[in-house]
């Protein structure tokens, strides 16, 4: 099984405050792709569903576009 590629778009820029302190913002699928970051093969069984269970494709989703700003201390 092979799952289609994802393309993700990611950004970071930072400004150094003193020589031991940095603001960083980060910007995370910039162009909120609908996408998922890996797809997991395997069988599941939920109830109601046949005691073999049902092989299938599981994804873990993207994160929608974010941003997060951090301080970052240098010691």
């Amino acid at each position: 099984m092979r799952s289609e590629a994802t393309r993700l778009i990611y950004a970071q820029a930072g400004y150094r405050i003193s020589p031991r302190a940095r603001v960083v913002v980060d910007a995370f699928n910039l162009f909120d792709a609908a996408a998922s970051d890996i797809d997991y093969f395997y069988t599941s069984r939920l109830r109601g569903e046949p005691a073999g269970g049902i092989e299938d494709v599981h994804a873990h989703p993207a994160l929608p576009r974010t941003v997060r700003v951090s301080l970052q201390l240098s010691f």
